[in-house]
């Protein structure tokens, strides 16, 4: 099976660096987990929405919360765009 690597986002990247509990726990979980993670943030439509998930994101996982919550995953993205 080939694993497919998801590409951080910079400003995900430099959120993560300075919160180490976020940090540690996403070095820990799966790549589909990481992928909807980047999925979610990166879905957001306007830039204070995505400054704003960033920052919920490392709360979340700085709290041990592996999984987006609220969020479908590739699925929910595909049927919103129609793809």
């Amino acid at each position: 099976m080939k694993l497919i690597k998801t590409r951080v986002p910079m400003d995900l990247s430099k959120a993560l660096a300075v919160a180490s509990p976020a940090r540690d726990l996403w070095a820990d979980i799966t790549p589909i987990a990481r992928r909807d993670w980047i999925l979610w943030i990166s879905s957001a439509k306007q830039p204070e929405t995505r400054k704003r998930r960033i920052k919920k994101a490392c709360v979340m996982l700085g709290s041990g919360q592996r999984r987006v919550c609220c969020f479908g995953g590739i699925k929910w993205l595909m049927k919103s765009q129609r793809f």
